[in-house]
């Protein structure tokens, strides 16, 4: 409220009583004149009334009324301008004439005070009671806000009471006057009230005296106007001493609050630094401020009988609430959504930030720091920008590789097995993110794990297309990313990640059987002629599967197996094409020896590979039946070999047999014969190998031989 700006007091209001008594002629001209000018006279009533109030308050601190804010003024004047509205209303009104006015109840004890003062006239002559011979004024100075509200609750009952006796018919602005000193001194008194507020967490320490005063006004307002009064009742409006305190508490958590970054933006280039420096400063101020409400202030307002506990809890929850969702608005970038959602998780949001010892959390729950809308809108923000951050690491990670090629850099072997950089970056990358939305919310976790999911399903087949592409095409590098793609079929992945997974890593296998097989494919040639007969051929092929299985030593198991096996199947396979597909013909005692030395190869591809630890002891009869058709001596056991050789491998063909049986050029009529008692068991195998046979157990569907015709006449 405005000060006036002379020192010099204004005269003090009068009673009705020296308005009638005889006037100096300077008043009695300054009556005249006031009432040709209506107008001037209410200017200059304000200015007296204004001066009244000065000279109340002149020994007063200004402390309190220096530090009111802006929203504790604009509060009371609002209240003290609808006041005044009601005033006015009164005064243009006006009593009806022949009515009068019923005179408000009062309590007996303020009105044995008020009628002592009429009777002396004390009263009347100035609006500055004495308690103890101290003024209203200084009451609210001195902090003894219970007797400063007790005199204004009597000098409020003695106005009422006089208006309502029509004391101011004749001068009705010397009510008006009179009211507005009320309600100014009622307006200081609010005023320290605040500071009072203001000061409990401003300070070092805690006026306990104070705030103890504070919660003794507010159940003497309360006791005093237990319900709200009747319309008429203009002048004796409740002030709701609770309500404003409260409004101050409220008012104080957010000046607070909004300390740390002042003046902070988002534009600034440490904006994530910036934002996680900003609330961890919030959260400090937070903490040290509810420690001393429950340390100091609760116990202060208790000792009074005034809980104040929750009040200061949900103010600076809801200071708190409006103050981050100012931040969550102009939060830019995956690294400061995430700080703002973590904050109000993890921080804000853990049991011991808002829980005191013997200070139990609010009976009705505190509202979610952000609203849901906001919530909610923070999560999409932060997983639209997550995509883009994890497709860029994966675009970092390829580069990294790419890197590792050009070097020539061989993997490293890790417990024994190849170890590529590739699966402990995209496992760090993935297991980092997830964890960090996992402390959030379980649903952010899913949401990031599916994120990380459908980027690395896309991610896989550029890096297989750049590798093979690429000069670096290894045993060790294609066992080191078979084994990555092996580890990176972590828990929780989904079917869109398997699929690219298991063609990668086919692929890298099937760049490694063609490795091999290009150097084992020339060895074969000489399989069925003079000089395989003559030759150890067969040596420098095994040495070259048992280097190739040392680099598969190092290769994750069910790959390893797997690819041994096919190794194994390969090396039996391409055997029988050449065998069956002979380049020389062997009659007599060469084709004895044929089948014996068939017949060692057999057991020596056996045992190697049976060495090697391969599992497909299934491919060990195929080279040793047709080694034993092929030296047969007692012709009708070669029924007997044909017999096990189709019961095991359900994939024959009758092309295969006639195949075989052109290696011993039996003749039309027993040939005849066995192709005849063949047929039946070629037709059960092929049902076999549709419904019954092992999976993968394929040798002679992958064997060309000639055609039918071409072998019958062979075999004539």
């Amino acid at each position: 409220m405005p000060s006036p700006q002379t020192d010099t007091p204004g005269p003090e209001l009068q009673s009705p009583k020296e308005a009638e008594e005889p006037q100096t002629p300077a008043q009695g001209s300054r009556r005249t004149s006031s009432r040709k000018e209506p107008n001037a006279h209410r200017k200059d009533g304000t200015r007296l009334g204004l001066g009244s109030l000065r000279q109340a308050f002149s020994r007063a601190s200004q402390r309190a009324l220096t530090q009111v804010s802006k929203e504790d003024t604009g509060l009371f004047r609002r209240s003290s301008c609808s006041l005044f509205r009601s005033f006015r209303q009164a005064l243009n009104d006006g009593p009806a004439t022949g009515h009068s006015q019923a005179t408000p109840e009062v309590p007996s004890g303020v009105m044995n005070g008020v009628s002592q003062q009429a009777s002396t006239g004390a009263a009347s002559e100035e609006l500055k009671p004495e308690a103890e011979g101290k003024s209203v004024a200084d009451l609210i100075t001195e902090r003894q806000l219970l007797a400063a509200f007790e005199q204004l609750l009597r000098l409020e009952t003695l106005l009422v009471a006089e208006k309502a006796s029509r004391t101011f018919e004749q001068d009705p602005t010397a009510f008006a006057r009179r009211a507005m000193d009320v309600c100014l001194l009622y307006d200081g008194l609010a005023a320290e009230i605040g500071a009072i507020v203001r000061e409990t967490l401003d300070s070092d320490g805690v006026d306990a005296a104070a705030l103890a005063e504070l919660a003794r006004v507010v159940s003497a307002e309360e006791e005093a106007h237990p319900s709200p009064p009747d319309d008429g009742d203009f002048l004796r409006t409740p002030r709701r001493w609770r309500q404003h305190w409260e409004e101050a508490v409220r008012r104080s958590a957010q000046e607070r609050v909004r300390r740390p970054g002042a003046g902070w933006a988002f534009g600034e280039a440490e904006g994530a630094s910036g934002l996680a420096q900003l609330l961890a400063e919030l959260g400090g101020l937070v903490r040290r401020d509810l420690q001393k409400v429950r340390q100091e202030v609760q116990p202060a307002y208790a000792a009074a009988g005034f809980p104040a506990w929750e009040v200061y809890l949900r103010a600076f929850h809801s200071a708190v609430a409006q103050r981050l969702q100012e931040l969550a608005r102009d939060a830019r970038g995956c690294e400061q959504l995430y700080i703002l959602l973590d904050w109000a998780a993890n921080v804000y949001g853990s049991p011991d930030f808002l829980g005191a010892p013997g200070l139990a959390l609010p009976a009705e729950p505190l509202p979610p720091l952000l609203a849901p809308d906001v919530w909610a809108r923070l999560e999409s923000d932060y997983t639209s920008f997550l995509e883009a951050k994890i497709a860029s690491c994966f675009d970092s990670i390829l580069q990294l590789e790419q890197s590792h090629w050009a070097a020539a850099e061989v993997p490293e072997v890790l417990q024994g097995l190849y170890q590529a950089p590739l699966s402990m970056d995209v496992h760090m990358l993935v297991a980092e993110h997830v964890k960090a939305a996992g402390a959030i919310s379980a649903e952010l976790e899913a949401t990031t794990l599916r994120i990380c999911t459908r980027a690395l399903g896309l991610f896989v087949p550029r890096f297989e297309k750049a590798f093979l592409a690429s000069e670096a095409v290894s045993e060790p590098h294609l066992g080191a990313y078979i084994n990555a793609c092996e580890e990176l079929r972590f828990p929780g992945t989904q079917e869109e990640l398997e699929k690219p997974l298991v063609t990668a890593t086919c692929s890298f296998q099937k760049h490694l059987l063609q490795g091999l097989q290009r150097e084992l494919q020339p060895l074969f040639r000489v399989v069925c002629t003079r000089d395989w007969l003559t030759q150890d051929w067969l040596h420098p092929l095994m040495d070259k599967v048992v280097t190739f299985a040392g680099h598969l030593q190092r290769v994750a198991r069910p790959r390893a197996q797997e690819t041994l096996q096919e190794v194994h199947r390969f090396v039996v396979r391409e055997y029988l094409a050449r065998a069956l597909r002979p380049r020389e013909r062997f009659r007599g005692m060469e084709r004895m020896h044929g089948s014996q030395k068939m017949s060692l190869d057999a057991q020596a591809i056996s045992d190697t590979f049976q060495g090697l630890g391969s599992e497909a002891t299934w491919l060990d009869q195929a080279i040793q039946c047709v080694a034993e058709i092929l030296g047969e001596t007692y012709k009708d056991d070669i029924q007997r070999h044909l017999e096990t050789l189709i019961r095991s491998y359900p994939d024959i063909r009758r092309d295969h047999i006639l195949a075989i049986l052109a290696l011993r050029r039996l003749g039309r009529q027993r040939n005849q014969h066995l192709l005849q008692h063949t047929q039946d068991l070629l037709r059960a195998a092929a049902g076999a190998a549709g419904a019954e046979a092992p999976r993968g157990r394929v040798l002679f569907e992958e064997i060309k031989v000639p055609s039918a015709m071409a072998v019958l006449i062979t075999c004539v």
